[in-house]
């Protein structure tokens, strides 16, 4: 159950920013006892890996926080972010020493199923990111954008640290990112049906007969 918990949360930190979790598996592998990295997974803790994983987030993070720029990253992350979640979730353990799930092995035995979750998980976030951004940026004037981008590269952070350490606490913020996502959904339904309306009675007086 804890071994779901920590995929579950580096799979949300990874729709947040694909690479943080990628690199923070590789760190704790790397320097901590908190986690063992089997053969099949040894190159996220690889020096070569680390610092093209390192130069990405360096660019993703100043993307992120430009506005306009940072949708059309969310854009273009779509696809990295959710198969980061995936990655993550077949590669995540729990706060205890355990060697996690070779690659090798994830087509045997419905091992396949992490992955898929990770994915669908990132996807969660990612998509809850995305939706928002842009009305952050309208009712800021774009001056909103670093100041949630940098909350969320913390808030990344903090959730792989959090997966690993106390993963039980995961289990809370699943149920808080699928509220948000409901509610965004919600609003983003409701301001298109809204449209329609202010169209129709929001013309130009016609002019008396």
């Amino acid at each position: 159950m804890l071994e779901l918990l920590t995929g579950s949360g580096m799979a949300m930190a990874a729709g947040l920013n694909g690479y943080v979790p990628l690199i923070g598996l590789g760190l704790l592998s790397r320097y901590t006892d908190l986690l063992a990295l089997p053969a099949g997974w040894g190159w996220l803790e690889s020096t070569p890996a680390l610092v093209v994983l390192g130069v990405l987030l360096a660019v993703e993070v100043v993307a992120d926080k430009i506005p306009v720029v940072d949708s059309v990253n969310d854009v273009l992350q779509t696809v990295v972010r959710p198969a980061a979640g995936g990655i993550v979730f077949a590669a995540g353990s729990a706060s205890e020493t355990t060697a996690v799930a070779d690659p090798g092995t994830l087509l045997q035995d419905w091992q396949w199923v992490p992955v898929v979750l990770g994915v669908l998980l990132a996807l969660t976030t990612h998509t809850t990111k995305a939706v928002a951004r842009p009305a952050v940026n309208t009712v800021t004037a774009g001056t909103g954008a670093p100041v949630v981008s940098a909350a969320e590269d913390v808030s990344a952070v903090a959730l792989v640290l959090v997966s690993v350490v106390l993963p039980a606490l995961v289990a809370l913020l699943v149920v808080v990112v699928v509220v948000l996502l409901v509610l965004a959904v919600r609003r983003r339904i409701a301001a298109r049906a809204a449209r329609p309306l202010r169209h129709a009675s929001g013309g130009p007086p016609g002019l008396p007969g």
